[in-house]
């Protein structure tokens, strides 16, 4: 299966399917459609009963009226004002109940519609979160974001407006030729007739509209994306001088999304007048036939007008109905996509019978470990190494060398493929989850602050921790001062990705959270580097002292980092080179002490 992605608010995705494939996922999808549908089968029955009665309602109001005229009439003149007075009142009965059952319908409906999203959001959220950092690093954020909007939206499109559309056009027209045919079987042939140039153009309409409407979503995701990627590289931009090139850029895709546009517009304006056309024709020949019947006197005047209404009436759903189908296209492919989600599996699944680690000494082995991203991607070869309770060990090595994976392994965002990475003594995969969290925490290079309080943040670890714990692990890590700075102090709103504060600062809030947490095992993956020199003293004089009875993984490039470490080792090509504490490591010859010499000679 491959698949090419374009970006932006459709998310518009073309792929290339075999027919098992496509017979798969759509069997995927009704899977996932059967189960958004299945508690709600009794408000869907309601439904559709009041959607027949209140369509029967409406239809009848033409038959009352050639009854009215053809029987009340003729009573009236022989002073029997009863028909005439029955037919009015059940043609105002069948209004008003034809009303207020449309409008129960559409309650219904829309409740309906918004149960079904409301789960469908749900499980999207929660899946995606449940799911595997795997599964994030190779499904771009771009396409999940997709899926919880552009997607979603296209089926509440579909739901809100585009199901109504066609439950009540299709009721409406079917009731109608069962009317015409009932009253007049003469007319209801001419209508049945006029149905072939009506499917053409329905035919016609709906061909060239998907394949517009398709040009449309790709060249509004261009659109988009220009837009977003000007915006977040704007500094890139002014630093470039690269305003001019935009325009002429933006300018050539605003072209190309208006072009398609108006050669949309056009379908319409041949597609709108068309079904005019073939309605006014249509109800032309069922007058000229109608009229010289009633001349001949097989047929009622009453009968001529109701058949007459019923005709006009039949082609009112046509429009509605023909955008349904552009409509349904798009529904069907975003439930392909969401569905295609949410059949993913974690890759790192919860164990079936998991072993509880209340209290962990932070003893941490790797039992002859191998791994791969990729099957021909192999970054750890037969692995083997222990860390010991309490111990801080520093990973040194070029890029690409295993150092983050080994970490992430630790972590368990990942399962070694071969062997096992242990917890004193406990295999990672039987471990309890809540166990696992509490007892091992990695810090990254990537500082991410939720919208929240600077407090809210350094509690993200332990939700109830007081005041004075959310403090004590700020002044800890040399955070308090900057934060008492702050507009608010404590209670500061970071923004979105901690928008108020620097990188620095961001850092040192996620130490703080690190430490509030008090993890056994805690991971530091270059999460020094956005420090400043000053900054990253205060951290290192903090990191000694709190480091001193919980083990601890320091993943640098700056090797005055290294120096708080008990032991230092060296990996190249997921391999342990150098294995010593660091004083031995700079007074020998290898690897290590070249590094640091290059590294010290940079400071001079």
């Amino acid at each position: 299966m491959t698949a090419t992605t374009v970006t932006g608010v459709e998310g518009e995705e073309r792929n290339d399917f075999t027919k098992q494939e496509s017979r798969q996922i759509r069997e995927r999808s009704l899977r996932l459609l059967g189960g958004l549908l299945h508690p709600l089968r009794w408000r869907l029955a309601l439904t559709l009963v009041v959607v027949v009665v209140s369509t029967a309602a409406q239809v009848a109001g033409p038959a009352l009226i050639a009854f009215g005229i053809d029987t009340g009439l003729p009573a009236v003149l022989k002073q029997d004002w009863f028909p005439l007075a029955a037919t009015g009142a059940a043609y105002l009965v069948t209004g008003i109940v034809g009303a207020v059952l449309i409008a129960w319908y559409t309650i219904l409906s829309a409740r309906i519609s918004q149960a079904i999203l409301i789960d469908l959001r749900k499980r999207v959220f929660l899946h995606t979160q449940r799911l595997s950092l795997e599964f994030h690093e190779s499904y771009t954020s771009g396409r999940i974001i997709s899926r919880q909007t552009s997607d979603l939206d296209s089926i509440r499109e579909l739901l809100d407006s585009g199901i109504n559309q066609l439950v009540q056009g299709v009721l409406y027209m079917v009731f109608i030729a069962i009317a015409l045919f009932s009253l007049d079987w003469v007319s209801g042939a001419v209508l049945l007739v006029s149905l072939a140039p009506l499917f053409l153009l329905t035919r016609w309409f709906q061909s060239r509209s998907q394949r517009l409407f398709r040009i449309s979503r790709v060249a509004s995701a261009k659109l988009i994306v220009q837009f977003v990627e000007t915006m977040t590289g704007i500094r890139a931009v002014k630093a470039f001088r690269k305003e001019k090139r935009n325009e002429a850029e933006f300018g050539a895709l605003v072209e190309e999304y208006r072009d398609v546009n108006s050669r949309v517009i056009q379908l319409f304006g041949i597609f709108d007048p068309g079904l005019v056309m073939i309605g006014n024709a249509t109800v032309g020949v069922v007058l000229l036939v109608g009229g010289f019947r009633v001349a001949d006197g097989h047929l009622a005047i009453g009968v001529l007008l109701a058949a007459l209404l019923y005709t006009r009436r039949f082609f009112d759903p046509m429009e509605e109905m023909a955008m349904f189908y552009n409509s349904y296209q798009s529904a069907a492919a975003a439930l392909e996509k969401i569905s295609g989600v949410l059949e993913e599996e974690p890759s790192v699944p919860d164990p079936a019978k998991p072993i509880d680690l209340w209290h962990s000494a932070g003893q941490v082995t790797f039992d002859d470990v191998q791994f791969a991203y990729t099957r021909d991607r192999v970054i750890l070869p037969n692995f083997s190494l222990e860390i010991p309770a309490g111990q801080t060990i520093a990973l040194v090595g070029s890029t690409g060398a295993g150092k983050s994976t080994l970490a992430k392994l630790i972590s368990r965002f990942y399962d070694p493929t071969l062997g096992a990475v242990m917890l004193d003594g406990v295999d990672l995969r039987s471990l309890h989850p809540n166990d696992l969290r509490r007892a091992i925490v990695m810090v990254t290079q990537e500082a991410y602050l939720f919208s929240g309080t600077v407090a809210d943040n350094i509690a993200l670890g332990k939700p109830d921790a007081t005041r004075e714990e959310i403090m004590a692990a700020a002044r800890a890590v040399g955070a308090h001062e900057f934060i008492q700075a702050l507009p608010n102090g404590y209670d500061t709103d970071v923004n979105k990705r901690g928008g108020r504060v620097s990188a620095g600062q961001r850092q040192l809030v996620s130490f703080a959270r690190a430490f509030l947490a008090s993890p056994s095992v805690l991971i530091l993956d270059e999460a020094t580097s956005s420090l400043d020199i000053p900054s990253e003293r205060l951290v290192q004089e903090a990191l000694q002292t709190l480091l001193a009875d919980r083990t601890a993984v320091i993943i640098a490039h700056r090797l005055s980092t290294v120096a708080i470490a008990d032991r230092v080792l060296v990996m190249e090509h997921g391999r342990i080179v150098e294995d010593g504490s660091p004083e031995d490591l700079i007074a020998g010859t290898g690897r290590f002490s070249q590094l640091h010499a290059a590294w010290r000679d940079s400071l001079v």
